[in-house]
């Protein structure tokens, strides 16, 4: 028992590292794409932090289930390493006692993952569509960010203000660049503010300024000049996202009969699965050979975890796309990987391989 709590806290304390170390890296990534989207107006810079949020609610079943089989992987290669597990086996202990503590220590991993899998990462995408209805529903001059040009109307109109105030109701050095029914015309006014009409519509007024217009491939524009100039703006109709399968809870998931949902539902179900087969599979992948390399089974591992990854897509795929029955694939590949698993252990524990001869 002694020896067990031992090992379980060293998973822990790997799993902990390998955890923070994939969190950062998977941030940082999506960070930087959060960034340039609101860089380039596509996204409004208030919402980075929300959006980064959701992002990770999504990846961390994943990114769980890659640390469960690193942090058991690693520590139990460093068991190898250290003579350790010279000292298990010469107290009697087979290596399939190592399922045991792995499995005390993989099972709240897993049921995170399968939470993970089946609520939170479907409202995550929900949340994560729906936030972006509703940015791209506010009106034209709330998007604008100072000393940005921003596009709006599908990249029919073009904004850039130099100064704005931080409720939008005055901006300062305007220039707006607009095409309608073929011609190109710019505004560009020194200040603005907004204006509410009695009946509740909304206006943008410019002060001071001009209005060019011209009609592309003839020398013909006109000038003007105005004191005043009102334009009407309006948030567009907020939709509501679309209940695709990947973010639906498994408990509405599994009433569809769809065989997008059912592609869906299989890799929710899969998630899980295949996080506790991979524990098992780090116990007989684990083992070291003093007198090899020390990273070769550290490659096996990984060409082993891209493949199981890559199945379960490609399963997914075939029976969203109706090439693969449902209770076909939501065992097979699990199956497949079995196979393995049960054949490493036998090549731990067995003396020898049936096909090969005993030496005289």
């Amino acid at each position: 028992m002694i020896f067990e709590r031992a090992a379980r806290r060293e998973f822990a304390q790997a799993a902990a590292g390998i955890s923070v170390a994939l969190l950062a890296i998977l941030t940082s990534t999506q960070l930087i794409r959060l960034l340039k989207d609101a860089a380039g107006g596509r996204v409004a810079p208030e919402a980075v932090a929300s959006l980064l949020g959701f992002a990770a609610l999504n990846f961390m079943p994943i990114l769980l289930s890659l640390t469960l089989f690193v942090a058991i992987l690693l520590s139990l290669s460093r068991a190898y390493r250290d003579s350790e597990m010279v000292v298990w086996f010469s107290c009697g202990q087979p290596l399939t006692a190592w399922m045991r503590p792995v499995l005390r220590f993989s099972l709240p991993i897993v049921f995170a993952i399968a939470v993970l899998a089946g609520f939170l990462s479907p409202w995550a995408n929900y949340n994560t569509a729906e936030y972006r209805q509703k940015l791209s529903a506010r009106s034209d001059v709330s998007q604008v960010s100072p000393g940005t040009f921003r596009e709006a109307k599908k990249g029919e109109r073009v904004f850039f203000v130099e100064a704005l105030a931080e409720d939008a109701s005055q901006v300062g050095n305007v220039f707006v660049a607009s095409v309608q029914e073929g011609k190109l015309g710019v505004v560009m006014s020194n200040s603005g503010y907004q204006e509410f009409a009695e009946n509740g519509d909304r206006f943008v007024v410019l002060e001071h300024g001009r209005r060019y217009e011209v009609e592309p491939g003839t020398p013909e524009f006109k000038v003007m000049e105005f004191e005043r100039y009102r334009v009407r703006t309006e948030d567009a109709e907020a939709r509501p996202a679309e209940r695709s399968p990947n973010r639906l809870p498994i408990n509405e998931l599994i009433l569809e009969d769809s065989p997008q949902a059912r592609g869906e539902l299989l890799w929710r179900i899969g998630m899980p699965v295949s996080a506790l087969i991979l524990a098992f599979l780090a116990i007989p992948l684990s083992f070291v050979n003093p007198r090899a390399g020390r990273s070769a089974n550290m490659l096996i591992a990984i060409l082993i975890y891209a493949i199981y990854s890559n199945l379960i897509s490609v399963s997914q795929a075939w029976v969203a796309q109706g090439k693969l029955s449902f209770w076909i694939g939501v065992w097979a590949v699990h199956a497949l990987m079995l196979l393995p698993l049960l054949l490493l252990f036998y090549k731990r524990i067995a003396v020898r391989m049936p096909w090969q001869r005993r030496q005289a």
